[in-house]
């Protein structure tokens, strides 16, 4: 009876695994109802468990029926296409059975033969079991590190090795429970060593799931930081706009008014004062007017706050661009991406202590949209795990600008480059029309 128990938790081993590994490289279907989630897993490890019982002696029909059930069953559970599932699944089974001759290799050179084949119950095998299991378990988690699409940035590899902590110490414990295999004296001793070795193991799956729902929250907390950041730049520059328009609409009227007096002055024959009230009239008008035009009402809003903003500063804004009309770029992403990069060369250009200059370029030719920024800057550029950290107070937002940019531009499928060298940050984005 403890054999079937034992077979029983091996699969479901076997059966986390290779949910582990499907997760790696989709998402799951049903995030709600997670019911149908477990219903499949469930089914999973039974078909499995029933396929090795009963199909021992039947090596090759076994795999096959197993990589057939797998595909359809992980089909229903992550959000890939039938083909993918098929060859996830043959790859996962060619990655157990790797696993296992590794191990009862390891097991054939390190341990003498004869010395399982002496004892009336099989310690050293169930212990190779486990073992080929953890190191099963090992490569999965590399490969979702490395291979996956989940937490690429959240996860740092100083706390991956902290992660991966636990499962070399199970191995460890595991070989050292090996090496002692011939003092065990009964049946009854094997069979604990063996619980606690499958207790490490489930441990390690426990743990691994308590990171993973911590990491999922993380995710969460990050979206919405990123959603908050982007609805106050989206506000600014939807303010900006309904501030522009109230104003023509004001503009409009003093317009009116503005003639009659006009109209007054040439009747009245009073030239000299017509001449004083036109110049009044013209030099307010060119302050008020917006400095850049490109056709593009949210360009235009964005472009004019970012440079009145510079000005103010007294950083020197220079400025390529022509006509936006027909950019084919969303304005809630032309808004990402524009206030994004303007603020991090604004704020770095602020920072320093000699010539603060800011170079930008948004122009529309033949099949390419460029979008560039050059700045000055005083501070180094500063990476971690390939991102970049801005220099601001609150460090959950370090590198959420950029990320934010760079999401963006792959929704495109555009390039961009990024440089930093002299004193200078260079930003450049290349998007196909």
């Amino acid at each position: 009876m403890f054999d079937y128990i034992q077979s029983f938790l091996v699969v479901m081993l076997e059966i986390f695994c290779c949910k582990i590994f499907f997760e790696a490289f989709g998402e799951r279907r049903s995030k709600k109802k997670t019911y149908k989630n477990y219903i499949v897993i469930i089914a999973l490890i039974l078909s499995v468990y029933l396929l090795a019982l009963f199909f021992a002696n039947y090596f090759l029909i076994k795999q096959i029926l197993i990589i057939v059930i797998s595909t359809i069953l992980m089909y229903l559970y992550i959000n890939i296409t039938i083909i993918k599932s098929v060859i996830l699944s043959m790859l996962f089974q060619g990655l157990l059975l790797v696993v296992d001759y590794f191990t009862f290799s390891i097991n054939t050179i390190l341990f003498l033969y004869k010395k399982v084949l002496e004892k009336s119950y099989d310690f050293d095998s169930n212990l190779i079991i486990i073992l080929g299991k953890i190191l099963l378990f090992l490569i999965v988690l590399l490969i979702k590190k490395y291979m996956g699409n989940k937490y690429p940035k959240i996860l740092k590899d100083s706390e991956w090795i902290r992660f991966v902590f636990f499962p070399v110490f199970t191995i460890c414990v595991i070989v050292m429970m090996l090496s002692i295999s011939e003092y065990i004296t009964s049946e009854r001793q094997a069979d604990v060593y063996f619980i606690i070795a499958f207790g490490l193991v489930g441990m390690n799956m426990i743990v691994f799931y308590l990171i993973n729902d911590i990491l999922e929250r993380e995710m969460e907390l990050h979206k919405n930081k990123i959603f908050e950041m982007e609805v106050k730049s989206q506000t600014i520059i939807y303010e900006s706009i309904s501030k522009s328009f109230d104003n023509q609409k004001k503009k409009t009227h003093e317009y009116k008014n503005q003639i009659i007096c006009i109209d007054s002055l040439v009747k009245k024959k009073n030239y000299a004062e017509l001449e004083e009230y036109i110049k009044s009239i013209s030099d307010n008008l060119n302050k008020e007017l917006d400095a850049i035009n490109t056709n593009n009402v949210i360009v235009n809003a964005i472009l004019n706050i970012k440079y009145q903003e510079a000005i103010n500063k007294n950083i020197i804004f220079v400025i390529k661009v022509n006509d936006l009309s027909n950019v084919e770029i969303s304005n809630e992403d032309i808004i990402v991406i524009l206030s994004n990069l303007l603020d991090n060369a604004i704020e770095a250009c602020d920072k320093c202590s000699g010539k603060k200059i800011l170079k930008f370029k948004f122009i529309s030719e033949n099949d390419f949209i460029i979008i560039s920024v050059k700045n000055t800057y005083s501070d180094n550029v500063l990476y971690d795990n390939g991102r970049i950290l801005t220099s601001k107070e609150n460090k959950e937002e370090h590198g959420i600008g950029i990320n934010n940019i760079i999401n963006t531009i792959k929704k495109y499928n555009g390039s961009y480059i990024i440089k930093s060298s002299r004193n200078q940050f260079y930003f450049s984005i290349l998007i196909n029309k």
